[in-house]
């Protein structure tokens, strides 16, 4: 498995793109069922490939990545051959809170005092969707690209 099996709450939003799967797999309505009771170690098989599948395609749509915490905002441009970085961090004394898209915005639309901000880039370490799933599972949220753009803006 490359990234990880969907929840029973995304296979439901992906009901439809499930069966199709199935039917494409030579599997139907009640095969299905027959698979699921006699042997489930291929029935979770074919779940794991279909979660794959999908989570693959979401990845390749995801183009920004944020992560926050109430002293830092790491926002991440997830492009073809690079990943790009625009990172604030808070000192001691600042009272800034990066932990909401409200705060977030307060924050950036005052005085930098207390807050450091930087850029940087770096090359994938694993396949562009791989290490997308990664930092995602380190927490990372996905954003917009009006987010990247307006925070490019922010400390140019």
């Amino acid at each position: 498995m490359k990234y990880r099996i969907l929840t029973d709450e995304e296979l439901n939003h992906f009901g439809d793109e499930l069966v199709q799967f199935l039917i494409v797999n030579g599997v139907h309505g009640e095969e299905w069922e027959k698979l699921n009771k006699e042997y489930p170690d291929k029935a979770l098989e074919l779940v794991e490939i279909f979660s794959d599948q999908i989570l693959q395609k979401v990845y390749e749509k995801i183009k920004v990545l944020e992560f926050r915490s109430a002293d830092r905002l790491f926002v991440f441009y997830l492009g073809t051959e690079l990943i790009g970085l625009i990172g604030f961090q808070t000192d001691e004394m600042s009272t800034a809170d990066f932990s909401t898209p409200e705060n977030i915005h307060k924050t950036l639309s005052g005085t930098f005092e207390g807050i450091k901000y930087f850029r940087s880039e770096k090359g994938y370490q694993w396949e562009r969707e791989t290490e997308i799933h990664k930092m995602i599972e380190n927490g990372c949220v996905p954003s917009t690209e009006e987010f990247w753009r307006s925070v490019q803006e922010l400390i140019q």
